[in-house]
């Protein structure tokens, strides 16, 4: 190679690329040094900016919201509510005139009637043959729904196929002539903080509109256990609810459901239920007309630092189980107090996240759901029921008839369970346990939730039913070293653990 020629030509006389050879090479000048470096230093900036660049807002909105806007709806629905057809006299209680008014109005019929209410809220067209998507609290109760497409492109009455409360998704169905403008989903999971989306709807009644933001939060939840929000600070106003919240491939990622505001307006923070939970949703409610989500029967807690110290687990991940009611888990295996770490192969991190696990599977799906028992881990096999159709029932116990004296541990008064302890702290009849009757408000025990009218059913995962059954789980627990021992709490019929110092 040290004899190649210092050039070469390009063929048919184009352009020449110089390359000088190892045994002509010289050291540059120094200008040429100083040039090379600022050519360097160049290349590096555009590297960094283009990437930068890309992600920059667009210019303008306008070719995105003309595309989709026709597929986005309104939705007005009209209810029939019942009010008075006028007041009544107001006749002081015991007058000799209230039984010849009361007679008189009872002769001329019901002072009722009924009137007409609307309500509006949006939302948007996911197939040709017309399928649309809205929230359920748009539609909720509504004796009539009429669908008003963009730019006055027509009206036609919907009917409802189905609706889920717990994530407040409705689906409706409208018969049109020709086909309609729709829009598919995206896939939400893939959804950044910081990437621009397009909200687009009816904000207090004005009609179509559009407003733009970035996401500015994603998995919060608000009230329901199937809650994965999108936070936007897209503009969504009463309205809005129902409509689609768009990326910036015109796929839909979310349903604009709830704001955040004091005074009932947009504020920067709107709430749009994933396209993730959403589609399952939607799928469900027009395949059957209704959902259908597992269910696996435990109720469960989050793991606290001094719980999971109790059981002997290095950190807080997983379910506890707090009880096991007939149903699925019960009939395969899981106990009470058993650590739920993972569900047909997924990791389990909190009780939210199993929640969404077990909804998520398909109803009679035989799934492993591996738990921590006993220091030890354990796989069991459970087939998932249905929830919409569970009835949880849970085991009576027998009640001791005796009553032996009260008992005081760690800053609780404990007795026996006796049917007055039950009236006066409203305790059904089917339960069974150890009662609190009190509590040292500097304790412990009040510190971690245990109030009076508290039910104690388990010490250390062993069933009590006297005071003396818990001081004897205490002592226990103290001569054998641990730091803290498991209670398990009942209040009105929920059962949650409590950690406790036994000395």
């Amino acid at each position: 190679m040290e004899n190649e020629p210092a050039t070469t030509t390009g063929d048919a006389g184009g352009p020449t690329l110089t390359r000088p050879s190892a045994t002509a090479r010289s050291l540059p000048s120094p200008e040429h040094a100083v040039a090379a470096f600022q050519v360097l230093i160049l290349a590096i900036a555009l590297a960094f900016a283009i990437p930068i660049m890309s992600k920059a807002a667009p210019e303008s909105f306008a070719d995105l919201a003309e595309e989709l806007s026709p597929s986005v709806v309104n939705i007005t629905t009209t209810t029939s509510v019942t009010a008075s057809a006028g007041p009544r006299p107001m006749i002081p209680e015991g007058s000799p005139l209230e039984d010849f008014f009361n007679d008189f109005m009872d002769r001329n019929g019901p002072q009722e009637r009924e009137r007409r209410g609307s309500a509006l809220g949006s939302g948007f067209v996911i197939s040709a043959d017309g399928y649309i998507v809205t929230n359920n609290h748009v539609i909720e109760r509504a004796d009539e729904i009429t669908i008003e497409f963009f730019n006055g492109a027509g009206e036609l009455p919907a009917e409802v196929i189905g609706t889920d409360p717990r994530t407040d998704i409705a689906l409706l169905k409208v018969e049109p002539e020709n086909p309609l403008p729709f829009v598919s989903f995206g896939d939400s999971d893939v959804a950044r903080v910081g990437d621009w989306v397009l909200a687009i709807g009816n904000p207090l009644g004005q009609g179509f509109s559009v407003s733009a933001g970035i996401i500015s939060a994603r998995n919060r939840s608000l009230q329901g256990a199937y809650d994965d929000f999108i936070q936007t600070d897209a503009a969504i106003n009463r309205g809005n609810s129902g409509g689609p919240l768009f990326n910036m491939d015109g796929k839909v990622i979310g349903v604009n459901t709830a704001i955040l505001s004091p005074n009932g307006g947009s504020i920067g923070i709107g709430f749009s239920m994933s396209s993730a939970v959403v589609t399952r949703v939607v799928d469900q409610l027009r395949e059957f007309g209704e959902t259908r989500r597992g269910w696996l029967g435990v109720s469960i807690q989050n793991l606290t630092p001094d719980v999971s110290e109790a059981l002997g687990l290095e950190d807080e991940e997983g379910a506890l189980v707090t009880d096991v009611p007939e149903g699925p888990a019960k009939e395969g295996g899981v106990l009470s107090g058993d650590v739920i770490l993972s569900f047909d192969g997924q990791d389990v991190k909190d009780t939210r996240e199993l929640v969404r696990m077990v909804g998520e599977t398909e109803v009679g799906k035989t799934v492993r759901v591996l738990v921590f028992r006993e220091g030890g881990t354990q796989t069991l096999r459970v087939t998932l029921g249905r929830r919409e159709s569970a009835e949880g029932t849970l085991e009576s116990g027998d009640v001791e008839s005796d009553i032996p004296p009260e008992v005081e541990v760690l800053g609780m008064t404990l007795a026996t369970l006796n049917d007055e302890a039950r009236t006066e702290f409203g305790i059904d009849g089917s339960e069974s346990g150890v009662v609190v009757i009190a509590v040292d408000e500097t304790s412990e025990a009040f510190e971690k939730g245990v109030r009076p009218g508290d039910l104690i059913t388990e010490i250390g995962q062993s069933s009590v039913s006297t005071p003396q059954d818990v001081e004897k789980g205490f002592k226990a627990a103290a001569d054998g070293g641990r730091k803290s021992v498991l209670l398990l709490v009942r209040k009105d019929g929920r059962p949650r653990f409590v950690a406790l110092s036994p000395q």
